[in-house]
C-alpha cells in the first residue's frame, strides 16, 4: 500500500511540476530517474547478409582481326598493329588466368604462294592492361617474359603463354593490349598474306 501512495503522489507531483518540493522531493527525483531508465528502448542486435555467387571467366566480345599494312620500300621494316583483347573474369575466385595465341604461317594463297616466315610475328613488350568503363577491377599481374614470338605453321602448333594474371590478379573486366610487330624483309613478294589466329582464355595463371 505505502508503495501504490508514493507512486499516485509521484504522477501528482510531476503533474503540477513541483519536483524537489516538500519533504517526499528526494523520493520523487530517485523514482523520475527510475521512470527514465525504463522507457529507454532496449537494444537488439541484427545481422547484415550479402550473397554473392560466382560468375564466369570469358572473353566479353571475341578478340578482332589484326590488320597489317605498308608499301615496301626495298629495305627491310617491321609493322605494328595492336589489338583489344577485352577479358572478364568474374568468377570470384582469384584463381588468376592466361591468353594463350597460335596461328598458321602468313601466306598469299594459291597453287604458288609466298610466304612470311614462322617467326614473323611477335610481342616485343608486355601489353597494356587497363580496367573496362564501369568496373572496378584487380589488374592483372603478368609473369610472362618477353619478347614473345607467335607460334605460326602450314598448321597451327601448340599454343602458348603470350599474357597472364597471376593468383589473385585479373578479377573483374579489362582490355589486354597486345602491340603485335609484324617483320617484312626487303625481299618480300607484294601481295595480301592472310594468317589465322587462335586466342584462347584459360582458368589459371
Amino acid at each position: 500500500m505505502n508503495v501504490q501512495r508514493t507512486w499516485r503522489r509521484m504522477r501528482c507531483v510531476l503533474t503540477r511540476g513541483t519536483i524537489g518540493r516538500g519533504p517526499a522531493g528526494k523520493r520523487i527525483a530517485v523514482s523520475v530517474a527510475l521512470l527514465s531508465l525504463l522507457a529507454a528502448p532496449a537494444a537488439v542486435a541484427a545481422t547484415g547478409t550479402a550473397t554473392i555467387a560466382a560468375g564466369s571467366l570469358g572473353f566479353v566480345s571475341a578478340p578482332p582481326n589484326v590488320n597489317f599494312s605498308t608499301t615496301l620500300t626495298g629495305l627491310d621494316q617491321t609493322l605494328s598493329s595492336t589489338q583489344g583483347v577485352d577479358v572478364s573474369d568474374a568468377t570470384g575466385s582469384g584463381t588468376g588466368w592466361n591468353l594463350t595465341a597460335t596461328s598458321t604461317t602468313f601466306t598469299t594463297g594459291g597453287a604458288t604462294p609466298h610466304l612470311l616466315a614462322t617467326s614473323a610475328t611477335s610481342l616485343t613488350a608486355a601489353p597494356a592492361d587497363a580496367c573496362d568503363s564501369g568496373a572496378t577491377c584487380t589488374a592483372a599481374s603478368n609473369a610472362i617474359s618477353y619478347p614473345y614470338v607467335l607460334p605460326a605453321g602450314a598448321s597451327a602448333p601448340t599454343a602458348t603463354k603470350m599474357f597472364n594474371a597471376t593468383a589473385n590478379t585479373g578479377l573483374g573486366n579489362q582490355t589486354v593490349t597486345p602491340t603485335w610487330k609484324l617483320a617484312v624483309p626487303a625481299s618480300t613478294f607484294a601481295g595480301t598474306y592472310t594468317s589465322t589466329w587462335t586466342i584462347s582464355l584459360v582458368s589459371g595463371p
